[in-house]
């Protein structure tokens, strides 16, 4: 129990740790952690905005990027319901996932902790859709572990 406690410290680090970021190692590379976020944002019927290739545009421009992805879905009738108790919380939605190889080639997804977005808004009336945006995009994240 405490080994397994282990490993899972060096897979996510807490929001509290990194001012709201939540990071999660991949198993696997950048195309195939985006590919399997997204294939199960669709099987959960949630909206997929797209991918920016952040490293295609870097590169393009001139800079030398490592492979980053930023990854854009959300369901509307619940992340609406925060820009409903605060407009700007418009900033923090739909969610977003970024995807990124660091220079030893291990893969990460790090996204904002949604209790992190709830104080950075003030908004203390919607416990409970920030509960269940917190579950999918724990869900989401879990296809990307390898066991």
């Amino acid at each position: 129990m405490i080994a397994g406690a282990a490993v899972l410290m060096t897979v996510v680090l807490p929001a509290a740790a990194s001012d709201g970021v939540v990071t999660i190692k991949s198993g696997y590379s950048v195309a195939e952690t985006v590919a399997r976020i997204k294939k199960d944002v669709l099987k959960k019927g949630i909206m997929f905005f797209g991918v920016i290739d952040q490293a295609k545009l870097g590169n393009k421009a001139g800079n030398d990027v490592r492979p980053s992805r930023l990854v854009m879905f959300g369901n509307p009738a619940l992340g609406t319901t925060f820009i409903t108790s605060n407009p700007e919380a418009g900033l923090d939605w739909p969610v977003r996932v970024l995807v990124y190889q660091t220079p030893d080639g291990q893969v990460y997804a790090a996204y904002s902790d949604f209790d992190w977005i709830a104080k950075r808004h003030g908004i203390t009336d919607r416990q409970a859709q920030f509960k269940m945006a917190t579950e999918v995009i724990q869900s989401v994240t879990s296809s990307i572990t390898k066991n």
